[in-house]
């Protein structure tokens, strides 16, 4: 099982398997080989219901050659659940730990049908590449791969209800822009709490659990996570993404393996997402940052940390918060594509997702298009993204600004298709004459959310 720091993976395997878990095991975060055995050690003695610890095992192979002993006193009849949890802290270099582990499940566990092997861990690269890709003892082992994902609106509007918590769909829209559908943050929200008043307690009050949960997020996942860091923060300041070249300059990252691995790192464990904008190759993809946090982190926390009563009503009322929005309901549609094709009646059309930005030049201006979605049945969905207070009008002068970008993107990109203008806004849309001119259709949020 994989998923990001704080998402519920540990809740949703105690869920599951309490009755049976007959052995657990949680790595010690930048603990010791030696740390890691003595924690071993307690734990089995916990399990066995010793009330004193014997001395700890001097490697993985005498671990696991106790743990086994145990295993063979309980009874057969019964499904057993082994978890280790943080499996990516538990291994430490020249420990032996994974090979030993391929041979206690290849030996002994596997052989007996009664037992389940669940290991966990929220270094997702870290999980891919040496568990389920591993080319030794644990290839082609797994029988099983659960990869848990934040929740999404609709999830998100769900979860709080449950906690007896009754928000509008705008209120909801704010918190998940901010800190996005993490179980772990949204559990925080208290009842009666508007989402500036949980924004302001939980991210700029000195004792706020994202005030400084930034400062292990990538340090607990990532062995070099400086890099990991580095590439995070220039994501950030980024409006529409970034190119390889571009991300490598600005991260200072070093090119090559370092940069690849890294990238790896931050895409597997959905913290970056890399597409291809309209008409372009593989080599000029973007990179964008998708985790919602860390974007709100490094655009509003990391610069306010003298914190002070108020201080969010405060900020949310500058130009920088309007100009996060527009990005963040943005990035949140682009993860929302599933239900926004649903609204438009595309739902069961294969279509590729993607973006356009021209540039400018003596012959003809720039301009850009916020979300494109090029249908397999000859059709293209121009989408413009719109955050706004309160209902959207077009105007006369939008609606001729609609039409002109119609016009040179068709111009520009030479295609035949049909063209297909929408608006995505998080209110509603006054049916005006100019939008039913300019605009074909369009989603609300409350479409979204439902």
């Amino acid at each position: 099982m994989v998923g990001r720091r704080r998402v519920g993976k540990t809740y949703f395997i105690d869920s599951v398997f309490e009755k049976n878990i007959c052995f657990r095991l949680t790595g010690i975060q930048d603990g010791s080989m030696a740390e890691q055995l003595t924690n071993f050690a307690i734990k089995l003695a916990e399990h066995m219901g010793n009330p004193f610890v014997p001395a700890p095992p001097e490697n993985w192979q005498q671990a696991l050659h106790q743990l086994k002993a145990y295993l063979n006193s309980l009874d057969k009849k019964t499904k057993r659940v082994i978890f280790i949890d943080e499996l990516p802290w538990v291994f430490t270099p020249r420990s032996g730990f994974l090979k030993m582990l391929a041979h206690f499940w290849n030996d002994y566990l596997s052989k007996e049908k009664h037992f389940v092997l669940v290991i966990c861990g929220s270094a997702t690269a870290w999980i891919t590449n040496n568990i389920i890709n591993d080319k030794g003892g644990l290839h082609n082992r797994v029988t099983h791969t659960l990869n848990i994902e934040p929740f999404d609106l609709a999830e998100t509007k769900s979860f709080l209800q449950n906690k007896k918590i009754e928000l509008p769909d705008q209120e909801i829209t704010k918190l998940f822009m901010a800190m996005g559908g993490i179980p772990y943050y949204l559990e925080n929200i208290r009842k009666g709490e508007t989402a500036a008043t949980a924004i302001e307690r939980m991210c700029f009050h000195p004792d706020g659990i994202l005030n400084r949960e930034y400062n292990n997020l990538y340090r607990a996942l990532f062995y070099n996570y400086r890099d990991h860091e580095n590439i995070i923060k220039a994501l950030a300041k980024s409006q529409k993404g970034l190119t390889r070249e571009e991300l490598i300059k600005k991260s200072k990252v070093a090119d090559g393996g370092t940069f690849n691995r890294t990238m790896e790192d931050l895409i597997l464990s959905n913290f970056v997402s890399e597409y291809t904008p309209f008409n372009k190759k593989k080599r000029g993809s973007l990179y964008r940052l998708a985790d919602e946090y860390s974007i709100f982190y490094h655009r509003f926390i990391q610069a306010n940390k003298n914190y002070s009563k108020g201080m969010w009503q405060q900020l949310a009322s500058g130009q920088a918060y309007k100009i996060w929005t527009g990005y963040a309901f943005e990035s949140l549609c682009f993860k929302h594509i599933d239900r926004i094709k649903e609204a438009l009646g595309i739902a069961a059309v294969y279509t590729q997702i993607s973006s356009y930005q021209k540039k400018g030049d003596k012959d003809q201006k720039g301009f850009q298009i916020d979300l494109v979605l090029k249908r397999n049945d000859n059709a293209i969905h121009l989408c413009e993204v719109k955050y706004y207070d309160g209902d959207f009008t077009v105007d006369a002068e939008y609606a001729k600004r609609l039409d002109e970008r119609k016009r040179l993107f068709k111009s520009s990109t030479r295609t035949k298709a049909a063209l297909f203008t929408k608006l995505i806004v998080n209110n509603k849309l006054k049916d005006d004459e100019h939008a039913l001119h300019a605009v074909d259709a369009h989603v609300t949020l409350k479409e979204i959310m439902d």
